[in-house]
């Protein structure tokens, strides 16, 4: 249990002794910091139950307050609220409880089994600036739920069944019709057969295939041909679009691993493929399906419904698959092998209607079990300052490799001049670009569409990932540097500044909880913030290595390290890594 935790119990029982019974007792931090660190603002609510003016209420409980030794200065305000702040003992007692371990400063939440399904990008297309903002949330919410206590499987649930890979196989086809894998006759071994096509290319060929498609209706027959012969594994146009796969899936692999970013699935539509016929025949059992120009559609339509809500497609007339069968296939897969309490979809907000009505149809199918929760986290987009979508100067979409390079040049002119060694700069300003590209996507509420500016984001001040970093290296380097690995509890706290940081230490338990329930990181990115910005104000108004009262340099030391600590926590929580220079 936290520290704020426990100390809303203890208000409890002395509420209770004022001859009141209260169960959720929750402190606010006060409005008024010249009336006391925390309200209590029970009273208001007590008064309707008990049929009493609040003030007269929150006389009698402070009256038992008086007697708590750990709580100073009470007085009451407006209505009935009680304010109060917290003695220098209780202090104490909570920043050594967190020398002792940060974790002691956690609520733990009761064990659900999620999967979390992020990332998804689309094979043989590369990756652009929108994949960022789904595994970089994703990301965050798996590494938050696992440190409350969630068991987490993630998957990157790759796009790789449908029409998207019938284009690229076709255009291959187009430019080498001499290849094995076309060739009816072939009989032999595909492995043994040589594909000319690198990942650049295949970046290359799905623009290329898919404007074709759109000037060329023969052509995107064909596509739809080659889809349907690739769905039901086709001997040949199966085995390349298996080639494609390994290809793609490996350079995908790359960028995600430099961005922290990682997963303990690497599965695709294709994967829930086998699924499909008992799909199917539970759609079929529960009389779900219905006929419509010769496709099998559900309808997910509900009296309630206030806007449009179109029919679902499981089937198309050509007896392909859609996207939608896929990812209903894939939450069956996931109830027989995992069970999970909760599936989350870390999507961007544009799929919204997409994922509405494959939850109804799943459940309507039983796919689940009925206490099973789908949850859509969707995102808003990463805009450039025109407040559109972010793109290259000729308008296309910017590949994530390219918007790294560019923050990444635009960091390096930051860098310290005393790193001397070409290789070892720019490695140092690939890292600080990458965590700084991380938090500005996490500042705002994931919800929210925001403007990248990279010279504002990468700069060493302010609210950007290379401040935080910095100065998580600096509390790190001070702590190198005070020769020691033993830290002493805390004695004395000598400064106002030193008891915001210990009071701003126990919101992280509220932090964590308010990012949860809203699978948002933002808070946590503010609270990084505001914790980092208290101590470097300490910092700056103490010498702590040269101090010569060897009480306060310990006791400083000792608060330095928790600092350090929580920051280095709720970084990972982030995705980012400290780099060792900066």
């Amino acid at each position: 249990m936290s520290i704020i935790k426990e100390l809303e119990s203890n208000l409890k029982d002395y509420i209770k002794k004022a001859g009141y019974d209260e169960e959720n007792i929750i402190l606010t931090e006060s409005n008024r910091k010249d009336l006391g660190d925390y309200q209590l603002n029970d009273a208001m609510k007590l008064a309707k139950i008990y049929h009493e003016s609040p003030v007269a209420i929150a006389n009698k409980i402070m009256d038992q307050l008086k007697d708590c030794e750990y709580l100073e200065d009470l007085n009451i305000a407006g209505p009935g609220f009680i304010n109060f702040r917290l003695s220098e003992k209780y202090l104490l007692d909570a920043l050594n409880r967190q020398n002792e371990s940060i974790y002691e400063n956690i609520d733990m939440q009761e064990s659900k089994n999620i999967v979390l399904d992020y990332g998804g990008p689309n094979v043989a297309k590369a990756l652009h600036v929108g994949h960022l903002r789904s595994a970089n949330i994703g990301q965050g919410l798996k590494n938050l739920a696992k440190t409350l206590g969630y068991n987490v499987i993630s998957d990157v649930h790759l796009g790789d069944y449908g029409r998207p890979l019938g284009l690229v196989i076709l255009e291959i086809k187009k430019r080498y019709p001499d290849l094995k894998f076309f060739d009816e006759s072939y009989k032999g071994d595909y492995k043994e057969v040589e594909l000319p096509i690198t990942n650049k290319d295949l970046e290359q060929l799905y623009p290329i295939a898919s404007q074709k498609s759109k000037e060329d209706e023969e052509y995107l027959e064909e596509a739809r041909e080659i889809t349907t012969k690739m769905q039901r594994h086709e001997r040949g146009y199966y085995d390349i679009w298996q080639r494609i796969i390994e290809i793609s899936k490996n350079d995908v692999k790359k960028i995600y691993e430099e961005l922290n970013i990682n997963f303990e699935l690497w599965e695709g539509e294709s994967d829930a493929a086998e699924f499909i016929p008992e799909l199917l025949t539970k759609f079929e059992q529960n009389n779900l399906i219905e006929e419509s120009n010769g496709a099998k559609i559900v309808n997910v339509k509900t009296e309630e419904d206030n806007s449009p809500m179109p029919p679902l497609l499981l089937v198309k007339s050509n007896d392909s698959v859609s996207y939608e069968t896929t990812d209903l296939a894939a939450i069956l897969e996931r109830q027989e092998k995992f069970n999970p309490d909760e599936i989350w979809y870390c999507v961007d907000n544009r799929q919204k209607l997409h994922f509405d009505q494959v939850f109804r149809a799943a459940h309507l199918a039983h796919l689940v079990n009925n206490d099973t929760k789908l949850e859509f986290v969707g995102f808003g987009t990463m805009n450039g300052k025109d407040g559109k979508p972010f793109k290259t100067r000729d308008g296309g979409v910017l590949k994530l490799n390219d918007l790294i390079e560019l923050v990444t040049t635009e960091t390096e002119k930051r860098i310290s001049s005393n790193i001397d060694s070409e290789t070892e700069r720019m490695e140092i300003a690939r890292q600080v670009a990458i965590s700084s590209l991380k938090y500005t996507d996490l500042l705002p509420y994931r919800e929210t569409d925001y403007v990248f500016e990279i010279e504002k984001f990468a700069d060493m001040e302010g609210k950007t990932g290379p401040y935080l970093l910095y100065s998580t290296m600096r509390m790190k380097s001070l702590l190198r540097k005070s020769l020691t690995d033993k830290y002493e509890d805390s004695k004395v706290l000598t400064s106002n500044t030193e008891k915001d940081i210990v009071l701003t230490l126990l919101r992280l338990p509220i932090i964590l909880e308010k990012s949860l329930n809203n699978k948002s990181l933002n808070d946590i990115a503010e609270y990084l913030y505001k914790l980092t910005s208290l101590y470097n104000k300490f910092y700056s108004e103490n010498k702590v290595l040269t101090e010569e009262d060897s009480v306060k340099k310990s006791s400083w030391l000792t608060l330095t390290k928790v600092v350090y600590e929580t920051n280095t926590m709720l970084l990972n929580i982030l995705g980012i890594k400290v780099p060792d220079k900066m």
